[in-house]
């Protein structure tokens, strides 16, 4: 907590360096707005959480950037004013517009897929993933579009390897697709330059807000890292590490679950109030 501290107790400290500036709010899903449950299926949202990110949202530029795909981040949370980045940020969408007196026609545009010719070859790598893994008990291979998961949490502790044996073995026949580690996943993504940390930087600038903006990020997985350093690189703003146990980060801040994350989306929001005249 020394290192780390509450971004609880710290709200006065960020309130106090946000003055004069716009917050940009970027918050990962799983771990973060979600508990992280046996069956990624069913990590569901709380309406107490959803209800406090539709607040903050009026007030603050807000967006989701998951490791999951864009649709099944988006049909999680349900919200249409929001920011999504799915696939660590590999498929952005900017917020539904809603119909104007000129047209009946709901404007949802991309944003930015920068790994689009990537996807026949991902495709082809969760086909063989689900053939090669159906014999191991637990064992769940997620298509998140841009990336293939592999999850291995309900997998006995001694098929781990084997799990892990399959994945590399697999991936040696697509030079241009590489591995990345998260939390009891593994996770095949193509070979480029881009991570959550590109999709922060991305959508700072698409929101035309690269100057005179506090962006904050609030994230519990290894692949969060990327946008904590992209953030303490040159002090442009704040990661905050979700976690119940201490951990080495690149954050500035910390929250133990997801309960004290809603506690700190609700405060944001009770902060810019207070700031409105």
């Amino acid at each position: 907590m020394l290192k780390y501290p509450s971004a609880l107790t710290s709200i006065e400290q960020i309130a106090n360096n946000a003055k004069g500036k716009r917050i940009a709010l970027f918050l990962d899903y799983d771990g973060t707005l979600a508990s992280i449950v046996d069956n990624p299926d069913h990590a569901f949202m709380s309406n107490a959480m959803r209800a406090a990110v539709r607040n903050v949202a009026k007030y603050i530029p807000t967006a989701i950037i998951s490791g999951r795909s864009r649709e099944k981040v988006h049909k999680f949370v349900g919200l249409k004013e929001l920011y999504y980045a799915g696939s660590h940020g590999m498929d952005i969408m900017g917020p539904v517009k809603p119909p104007t007196d000129n047209t009946t026609e709901v404007v949802e545009g991309n944003l930015y897929q920068p790994a689009i010719e990537f996807l026949p070859m991902i495709n082809e790598v969760f086909v063989s993933l689900v053939e090669i893994t159906k014999s191991i008990e637990g064992a769940k291979v997620e298509d998140n579009k841009f990336c293939v998961s592999v999850h291995y949490h309900n997998v006995d502790e001694k098929n781990w390897t084997t799990v892990a044996q399959y994945v590399q073995d697999t991936l040696k026949n697509y030079p241009l697709l590489r591995l990345t580690h998260g939390r009891m996943v593994l996770e095949i993504r193509p070979v480029l330059e881009w991570n959550k940390g590109k999709a922060v930087e991305f959508l700072l600038e698409s929101i035309g807000l690269s100057d005179d903006v506090l962006p904050i990020y609030v994230g519990d997985d290894k692949t969060d890292e990327d946008a904590f350093k992209f953030l303490r690189e040159g002090n442009r703003g704040y990661g905050i590490l979700v976690t119940p146990a201490p951990k080495e980060s690149s954050a500035y801040y910390s929250l133990r679950d997801p309960s004290e994350v809603m506690e700190f989306i609700n405060l944001l929001s009770m902060m810019h109030k207070k700031s409105v005249p």
